[in-house]
């Protein structure tokens, strides 16, 4: 056995991961071998007094650092999600604008859905022939129930509306096609198409928030913006990335064990 794989021995041993088979000729050599032996008790006292030793006070810091600080914002009586806390990210003035609209579109829209179920509820009072015109209508109340209920709960949150965004850009685009088809075809009014408005303009703000980074840049990876889409194509016959060479690196060797070997 030579020095170094002796000594690599006696550190493993010293730190409790030493291999049984090697005990025997690492003691057979380090009965041989003052070197080593004069290594092994360097290092046990090194050890010891690494693990023994007392942990010294931390250094204090200066009032010239301290004074060096930025001065804390001043908040502005926002509520505690909206602030920016442990591994959260801080909302920026527009972002805070952009989610109070939504959240005041979130609740007209939730109102407007209630008032067309108990609008029509009231005006067709004794009329049950022909079910399906009430179940759609309804169905389109609780439409509107549903989305109101989404713009508040993304404007009291401060991820990004990642989840909510292809449900009402495809609602929004079937939307769209059938209003223009009915106005053209004169089967709707345009006072009923204007009530769409709200739901376009909730549409756009989440666009805009969606699209907007968090102002941490400590948040979660999730939520940031990577200025470009997110999807990548991956095919089968792609050929995996060549692994380099393997080379062999001989161990450096110390003068003492460099003599004994020219001897």
């Amino acid at each position: 056995m030579r020095c170094e794989e002796c000594r690599a021995a006696v550190s493993a041993r010293i730190d409790g991961e030493d291999d049984p088979g090697e005990r025997a000729p690492v003691d057979a050599h380090l009965h041989g071998c003052a070197a080593c032996r004069r290594w092994q008790d360097d290092a046990v006292l090194v050890t010891r007094l690494a693990r023994t030793g007392l942990v010294g006070p931390p250094p204090e810091v200066s009032e010239e650092l301290l004074a060096a600080l930025p001065l804390p914002r001043r908040r502005l009586g926002l509520p505690a999600r909206w602030r920016g806390g442990a591994g959260l990210p801080r909302l920026r003035g527009l972002d805070v604008l952009l989610r109070a609209a939504l959240g005041a579109l979130g609740v007209v829209q939730v109102f407007l859905g209630l008032a067309q179920v108990s609008g029509f509820t009231l005006t067709s009072t004794g009329a049950h022939h022909g079910g399906d015109p009430y179940h759609l209508w309804h169905e389109s109340a609780a439409w509107n129930v549903a989305i109101g209920a989404g713009f508040g709960w993304v404007a009291l949150r401060r991820s990004r509306p990642t989840g909510l965004m292809p449900v009402l850009t495809a609602f929004v685009a079937v939307l769209g096609l059938l209003s223009v088809n009915d106005l053209v075809t004169g089967t709707v009014g345009v006072t009923r198409l204007l009530s769409h408005g709200l739901l376009v303009a909730g549409y756009v703000i989440l666009a805009v928030l969606h699209r907007r980074e968090p102002a941490d840049p400590d948040s979660p990876p999730a939520e940031r913006g990577t200025g470009g889409s997110r999807w990548r194509a991956r095919f089968a016959d792609e050929a995996a990335p060549a692994r380099p060479p393997l080379r062999l690196v001989r161990r450096p060797v110390d003068g003492e064990a460099r003599s004994r070997r020219a001897a």
